[in-house]
């Protein structure tokens, strides 16, 4: 690893001279800043545009190595051709499960100033925050499947992560392509619910906001306890004396945050909603599980992860959120490397089989998916709401034509309007060899977005025959 203190200090010196101590203040006025991005946005709207971000550790020896935890203290600086459009202090660590073990990492970021505390910055015209994910594609080699996923999902009218193509460079070594995205968090700019204090606990103010995840424990030791979650009371059947149930993380508050009162409301508002949606007359509009959800927001989420045939869609990586005097609204949706026919295992190749039914496709995995799919679509109203919606977009932005001019504008862009995709590969070299999990192994970026486009073609041609004859 390079170390260069001489920079280090200059760069230090640099940041406290133009800074001042006001935690919202950064090296750039942020109003230019966030006014120069915009105006790019505003002149073309769909135009494709990559930066270039440029980290470098500020520590020495061991302290400057990025780990997965805690977050160490580094400079960013993002240009696009030849202009800088930040420059700034940050803490940086790596991030994610399964993909760590990959040789390409993901990482978690946050904006800080010269103090090394948090501060919100409007990064490359994002509404400002201090939390932010710089997510490295790898065993996707089309490097394009969250991206899609997410600009489908808001283009629909449901907010995903924003996202934007950058070229990562670490310590002066070169990291390829990623994804610069918002992480997902209470914010009226994100996930937009109310802020819930401990002390928020009498009946006008205990009902939001909530965000719920579906997924693996965040405990070290993997553990769902009463600290950090609750459990279903019904199986993944729907059924009450079951052993396979679905565990709920507390996401927002936090477990160590979350008053007791308030863990017993929300817990006791999802038992509610189960046990309507399992009753006999679970379709009663007025006592039904209508009372309890968004259901076009669950519409919407069915639509995104079977298009998708996300293999962890439904099970893991599932936010839940409930805003104050308001009903549960499902999404945002996250995490769909795997998705697209993108994996080798239970049936996450296939374009012909319905995503909700996981649990009879994959017998024996821990991570279930919750009766609730299999229960909305024994509702003919459900039914008729959702062929509705899906015929809708199948008529413009989920068209087969729709969906390939994106994808051959992110195509052009990373391969033919600049060098990113040949500059990624020539660091990865991995066309033509497998990297878990993938289903297909093209010898070429061609041969790889050339796969996506069919896969994608006829998982909607049998989605327009299968959802319409529900």
């Amino acid at each position: 690893m390079r170390i260069d203190i001489i920079f280090y200090l200059l760069f230090i010196a640099s940041i406290i001279s133009c800074n001042s101590i006001d935690e919202n203040s950064n090296l750039l006025d942020e109003n230019n800043y966030s006014d120069s991005i915009n105006k790019n946005n505003e002149d073309c709207k769909t135009c494709i545009y990559s930066y270039d971000f440029e980290i470098v550790t500020l520590g020495v020896g061991p302290e400057g190595e990025i780990v997965d935890d805690p977050k160490v203290p580094a400079a960013l600086k993002i240009k696009r051709k030849d202009s800088i459009y930040y420059e700034g202090i940050i803490g940086i660590e790596i991030r994610g499960e399964s993909s760590q073990h990959f040789e390409k990492k993901s990482y978690g970021f946050e904006t800080w100033n010269e103090q090394y505390n948090d501060i919100d910055v409007p990064l490359l015209g994002f509404p400002e925050e201090e939390d932010w994910i710089l997510y490295g594609p790898f065993s996707d080699k089309s490097l394009i499947r969250n991206k899609l996923i997410y600009d489908l999902s808001n283009q629909i009218g449901r907010y995903a992560s924003k996202t934007e193509f950058v070229e990562l460079t670490i310590n002066y070594e070169y990291k390829g392509l990623y994804i610069f995205m918002e992480k997902l968090k209470r914010d009226k700019n994100r996930i937009n619910i109310q802020k819930l204090n401990q002390n928020d606990i009498d009946e006008n103010l205990i009902s939001g906001g909530y965000i719920i995840k579906i997924d693996k424990s965040d405990m070290e030791d993997g553990s769902y306890t009463d600290y950090n979650s609750f459990q279903s009371n019904f199986d993944v059947f729907g059924n009450l004396n079951g052993d396979k149930k679905i565990n709920f993380n507390y996401e927002y508050p936090k477990p160590g945050e979350i008053h007791a009162n308030q863990k017993n409301y929300i817990k006791n508002y999802f038992h509610d909603f189960e046990s309507a949606l399992a009753s006999e007359n679970f379709t009663d509009y007025d006592n039904g599980y209508n009372k309890y959800i968004d259901v076009g927001s669950f519409i919407d989420f069915f639509i995104l992860n079977e298009l998708s045939n996300n293999v962890d869609g439904y099970r893991l990586s599932t936010y839940l959120h409930k805003d104050r005097n308001k009903k549960i609204v499902i999404g945002p949706i996250w995490d769909f490397n795997l998705s697209f026919g993108n994996a080798d295992y239970c049936g996450g190749d296939r374009y012909d089989l319905w995503l909700h039914k996981f649990n009879e496709r994959c017998l024996g995995d821990f991570w279930n998916v919750p009766f609730w799919w299999k229960r909305l679509l024994e509702d003919e109203n459900f039914i008729n709401k959702l062929k509705e919606r899906w015929n809708d977009l199948r008529l413009n932005i989920l068209s087969d034509d729709s969906l390939m001019d994106l994808i051959n504008s992110y195509y052009s862009f990373l391969n033919n309007e600049t060098d990113i995709v040949k500059r990624n590969f020539d660091k990865w070299k991995i066309f033509g060899i497998y990297i878990w999990p993938n289903s297909f192994i093209g010898n070429s970026y061609y041969e790889e977005v050339d796969f996506l486009k069919n896969w994608i073609k006829n998982r909607t041609s049998w989605l327009d025959e299968s959802i319409n004859n529900l």
